[in-house]
């Protein structure tokens, strides 16, 4: 019989604060809910123990400022390293697909690293799959974002990136947290088009939900052809969650994920603890496994109170229309950014960290080459106000990049290290090599991962 692989980590020692939506608790309900139900104890599921990332297996996507240690707690170690573990599993035919239940959560943190944003301090979708890539030498990877709130982090990683097809489906960030994930997001000049959001409006249904699925999410993943399909799966779409304003149930989430079938799922949001997230949690399991799902109902659940509220369907074929339309032009709109910028991309871009009170500065550079998707450096700055200030340098080199791009990360490095300058620390992230080297200029001392 092939399993869908479980791990349950809850991180019971790891919070914001003890009265945060994001605390210990969250996932205590959910525990306890799937051992009532004999859910563990079944034929169709093969439960796995937590793992452990590594340092370099964070420094591989983030730039964390000043340091690793310095951004992570042991819990963030645990949760990306369960995604990991997961991963192993599917990719050695261990099992058929997995479902990492885990926290802390990851998808709201971005390349630069200085602190918590949205909950997130590192991304666990990004690290599990560039370690993916780096292990089993993976390429192309889509990864569907189901959380209520826009997944501007993994965005944000794979901006650049022209195989991975990130699309996320979220309330309209006009009306919710991160305010971003509008249609017009569509990535990089390299990489233009395989980045799609849904923006959808508050009380959007089972119904409205699955429609977009059926004829905009389900399509671009069998045009897109990935080698393996990830969920980014947060369950505060959920109605009766207390950080939005949508209206999908457990019965509906549990057919989304029949229909997607991803290969691995990762936790991500959802704040109702009591009401909604076991039973989630419970219908996901058995969409992924096979199970007969057809009884599972939250206990206040209401299928005409539901039904009551729906969106114009015309919205929802617009924004089919348009993101089709954007996915499949976009060789031709990558053609135009290289004759427009032949030789490199600048932009600047303002980010900040709601849960620390951070500002970031950043200005970020592309080299337009016609071999890879080019590398990438970033120049930031960070303020806080009564914590240490940093400013950084990175230069990001991607797994899939031509010699020559790696010859020019290297050297750019060589250079900013070898010179006086304003930044703290220099950095740079050589995934063709697998080596991670970061100076802190103050001291002149090297680290090398």
């Amino acid at each position: 019989m092939k399993q869908t692989g479980l791990i349950f980590f809850p991180a019971f020692d790891w919070a914001i604060s003890p009265t945060h939506p994001e605390r210990e608790e969250r996932l205590l309900y959910t525990r306890d809910q799937l051992f009532e139900e004999g859910v563990m104890d079944l034929p169709q599921i093969r439960e796995y123990k937590s793992g452990l990332a590594t340092h370099k297996d964070i420094a591989r996507v983030h730039f964390c400022v000043p340091n690793v240690e310095a951004q992570i707690t042991e819990a963030h170690l645990v949760s990306a390293g369960s995604a990991l573990v997961i991963a192993d599993a599917v990719m050695n035919q261990e099992i058929k697909n997995g479902f990492a239940l885990v926290r802390p959560p990851g998808h709201h943190a971005m390349t630069v690293a200085h602190g918590n944003r949205g909950f997130c301090n590192i991304n666990n979708e990004a690290i599990m799959v560039e370690y993916l890539r780096k292990q089993y030498g993976l390429r192309k990877i889509a990864i569907v974002d189901t959380d209520v709130h826009h997944g501007d982090g993994t965005q944000e990683i794979f901006w650049h990136d022209p195989d991975i097809l990130f699309i996320s489906f979220h309330q309209d960030g006009r009306t919710l947290y991160p305010g971003s994930g509008f249609t017009d997001e569509l990535g990089g000049p390299q990489a233009y088009g395989t980045t799609i959001n849904i923006p959808l409006p508050p009380n959007t249904n089972d119904a409205g939900i699955h429609y977009v699925l059926d004829h905009l999410v389900m399509p671009l993943l069998e045009e897109f052809e990935p080698e393996l399909i990830v969920n980014s799966a947060g369950q505060d779409n959920h109605y009766s969650d207390p950080l939005a304003n949508m209206a999908f149930s457990a019965q509906g989430y549990a057919v989304l994920n029949q229909k997607l079938a991803p290969d691995i799922a990762v936790l991500e949001g959802g704040y109702s603890v009591e009401t909604a997230l076991p039973y989630v949690n419970l219908g996901i399991i058995m969409a992924m496994a096979g199970i007969d799902y057809s009884n599972l109902r939250e206990p206040d659940y209401s299928a005409a109170r539901l039904a009551k509220k729906s969106v114009s369907q015309d919205y929802f074929d617009q924004i089919i229309k348009t993101q089709m339309a954007n996915f499949r032009g976009r060789e031709a709109k990558i053609q135009d950014y290289r004759r427009r910028f032949p030789d490199d991309y600048a932009y600047s871009q303002q980010i900040y960290y709601d849960t620390d009170g951070i500002s970031e500065q950043q200005m970020v550079r592309l080299q337009m080459c016609g071999d890879c998707p080019g590398y990438r450096t970033i120049q930031s700055s960070a303020r806080h106000s009564g914590w240490e200030n940093y400013e950084v340098f990175c230069i990001s080199v991607p797994m899939y990049s031509c010699p020559k791009c790696q010859e020019e990360g290297q050297r750019i490095y060589d250079e900013m290290i070898g010179k006086p300058g304003p930044f703290d620390y220099i950095y740079l992230q050589d995934r063709a090599h697998d080596v991670y080297r970061s100076m802190n200029t103050g001291r002149k001392v090297e680290t090398v991962l």
